[in-house]
């Protein structure tokens, strides 16, 4: 027989708070850090939702919770229309250093110009993510429906598909499924 809480964190597995919405310093703010610290004891995960400019206080935030499973939404939404790109990559790799980070591949057709995008111009980000993290701590995300804006759900999935095409069958399993059941489905102590 199952426990109550066992029970629950079958059907519940993780939060995800809009940041990218709220000011700059949110991460920082010690009620929500209250919060995630008892979010923390419960075992769920965290999707930390950001824009590039916010990668900074993510950092310092995920840093301050070494034992919280957190996953980086969206690569932490660079932004490409402009092309910005060098700074997010040294943001990327300071969080990519933390062991208790994964990072989700999805959300770059919405960052992108929505309607001249190509495959090329995303690409740089998607390598730099997956030398960044890799395998091991990568996985699909598919920011469904909102990508649907920029992009039909399969040509969403191909861009990913396509960046890992030379890895490894048990790499390509691992960020396809397996980072994503490793770490939403992780036993908590």
């Amino acid at each position: 027989m199952r426990s109550s809480r066992s029970s629950r964190a079958a059907r519940l597995v993780g939060i995800r708070h809009i940041v990218q919405g709220e000011p700059d310093d949110f991460l920082d703010r010690p009620a929500f850090r209250s919060g995630i610290g008892r979010l923390e004891r419960s075992g769920l995960a965290y999707d930390i939702l950001v824009y590039a400019r916010q990668l900074a206080a993510a950092i310092r935030f995920a840093g301050a919770f070494p034992k919280q499973r957190f996953v980086l939404d969206h690569l932490g939404k660079p932004d490409v229309r402009r092309g910005e790109f060098n700074g997010w990559r040294r943001d990327l790799d300071r969080l990519a250093a933390l062991p208790n980070v994964c990072c989700k591949l999805s959300g770059l057709v919405t960052e992108a110009d929505w309607r001249a995008w190509t495959p090329g111009q995303l690409r740089p980000y998607l390598d730099a993510a997956l030398e960044s993290f890799g395998p091991a701590r990568l996985m699909i995300g598919s920011d469904w429906p909102v990508c649907t804006i920029a992009a039909p759900y399969e040509e969403v999935i191909a861009l990913v598909r396509d960046a890992i095409a030379e890895y490894s069958e048990s790499e390509r399993r691992q960020i396809l499924s397996g980072t994503a059941e490793s770490f939403y489905l992780a036993e908590t102590t």
